[in-house]
């Protein structure tokens, strides 16, 4: 094995060129700029090899099948270099950060998923500062878990949501620390570092078919019995504050106790920024797992729904699914 780094480019903003309908990512785009930096640093970076993806994608295209073939490549290529530095659009980035946490079990190497927010050809980019530091992230081994980077702070990568739609501090993780703050110096918070544990594994089969709603008053029973048909696997639902419902809709209690029953797995998340899923500490939220939700507790909606759709694709029956779906697999939920 190398001291490489392997630098994937998916798409996204960060190698985007004008084009007459705007901005799109472009094949073989952004190497020229990605070899510079790195001859430039006068080796303050690690040597880099580069490939990207056979047709890039802006974020907002990105499908499940694009999260297995991104681990795909990273499992493939895992003996060969020391860390990998994936490049992708903001938009989605959460959720591949996320699915990637799950698709490979126990990877044993740094992931960084980075992007930007200006393309890394104009004069103002944020690409460059993103990248350098990903860089330098993947080449430590002590960070050997997939994270996010994005401005000034290192993210686990199922902790991260998007937050700001155009400022540079787009990323944040409201619900647990960040892995380093990305200042002067990268300084690790190693209370917080995820130990890998067990051998190295790829889960980048076929996914099972899930989806997320969101609770708003007056949010109707049929819509949810209109989303749990085939081939639906697993639900998350948004739900307010601890993890609350609306206990007196004996119809939409009804209705989640007919999609548990078709074999629908059903997943509590809570709308906050911050806070986590309390079963029991109201009895609106009682409802909810008396109809045969499982909780989420402090999972971001992006993190439950990757994991749901990973453990699915495992055909593991729906009773350890739910049971799965409670317990911590990858540092992104807090019991």
């Amino acid at each position: 094995m190398s001291d490489s780094v392997l630098v994937l480019h998916t798409g996204g903003t960060i190698g985007m060129v004008v084009t007459p309908e705007g901005d799109a990512p472009a094949a073989e785009a952004l190497a020229p700029h990605l070899s510079a930096i790195v001859e430039a640093s006068c080796g303050e970076l690690p040597p880099i090899a580069f490939c990207e993806l056979d047709r890039l994608i802006d974020s907002s295209n990105a499908t499940p099948e694009t999260w297995c073939t991104i681990a795909s490549m990273l499992y493939d290529r895992r003996d060969e270099h020391a860390g990998f530095v994936v490049l992708h659009g903001t938009d989605t980035m959460a959720y591949t950060a996320s699915a990637l946490s799950f698709l490979l079990p126990a990877f044993g190497k740094p992931v960084v998923v980075t992007g930007s927010q200006i393309p890394i050809s104009r004069a103002r980019s944020d690409g460059r500062q993103n990248l350098v530091a990903a860089l330098q992230v993947a080449a430590m081994p002590e960070l050997a878990e997939v994270s996010l980077l994005f401005g000034e702070v290192l993210l686990r990568g199922n902790r991260a949501m998007k937050v700001d739609a155009s400022g540079f501090d787009a990323f944040d993780s409201p619900r647990f620390p960040p892995l380093a703050e990305i200042g002067v110096e990268i300084a690790v918070n190693r209370s917080v570092v995820r130990a890998p544990a067990g051998e190295p594994g790829l889960l980048a089969g076929r996914l099972g078919q899930v989806a997320a709603v969101r609770l708003f008053p007056g949010f109707s029973a049929s819509i949810l019995a209109n989303i749990c048909r085939p081939p639906l696997q697993g639900l998350i639902i948004e739900a307010y504050g601890a993890g609350n419902g609306p206990a007196d809709d004996r119809e939409f209690l009804s209705a989640i106790e007919r999609a548990v029953a078709q074999g629908i797995v059903v997943v509590v998340v809570t709308q906050c920024l911050r806070g986590a899923v309390r079963p029991g500490a109201y009895a609106t939220g009682s409802a909810l797992m008396r109809a045969g939700a499982v909780p989420g507790f402090d999972m971001t909606t992006e993190a439950a729904l990757t994991k749901l759709a990973v453990l699915l694709g495992r055909g593991l029956d729906t009773a350890t699914v739910a049971g799965l779906m409670q317990e911590d697999l990858a540092g992104e939920l807090t019991r």
